[in-house]
């Protein structure tokens, strides 16, 4: 089977094998659900065990990687879990409902139950390092958006290849195959 090329809609030409209608139903899909998902441009809305005031934390200057620690030495972000609040909230803030919150939760032994907003599945055939990223001082709000807005954490940038590409072009960085997709 040969495949035809057709443009699409930023100008490029896609690959359509015979039979196939659309360029949106692709391996990067694994279903016809999750690939009208991606069309439509629907996205799930994440239930967080609390809210979490990003704004204090960005005001008050405290660097992502405080919080988020590994970011810089690995593929993943880590998501703080209880352990990293307290090494502040143990003596900042300790009259606030929400430190209470916590603290009344460390001492019953259990954590926060954060669901990741942002990461790639197997699915996607995407490998992701935030280390080189971090490394070549790209802004965590590049692929982030501004957090500081938020109060429950959500997806705020699409993580599409193109968005990927168009920063890698703009910063010079390698925009061949393997560097990302396995």
């Amino acid at each position: 089977m040969q495949p035809t090329a057709v443009p699409s809609n930023d100008g490029s030409d896609i690959a359509l094998l015979p039979g196939q209608v659309s360029g949106v139903f692709t391996t990067a899909r694994p279903t016809f659900g999750a690939a009208v998902d991606d069309f439509l441009n629907r996205r799930p809305v994440y239930e967080q065990p609390l809210e979490f005031p990003h704004n204090i934390h960005v005001g008050k200057e405290i660097a992502c990687e405080v919080c988020h620690e590994g970011v810089d030495k690995g593929p993943k972000a880590g998501i703080p879990g209880l352990r990293t609040c307290m090494i502040c909230h143990e003596a900042i803030a300790t009259d606030r409902p929400r430190i209470q919150q916590i603290t009344a939760m460390r001492d019953k032994g259990l954590d926060l139950a954060w669901q990741r907003v942002y990461g790639f599945s197997n699915d996607d055939h995407v490998r992701f390092n935030h280390a080189p990223h971090i490394r070549n001082k790209v802004e965590c709000a590049t692929c982030h958006g501004n957090v500081g807005e938020q109060t429950i954490a959500q997806r705020n940038v699409e993580h599409t290849m193109g968005f990927c590409v168009n920063c890698h072009n703009e910063r010079k960085a390698s925009i061949d195959c393997l560097t990302c997709h396995f």
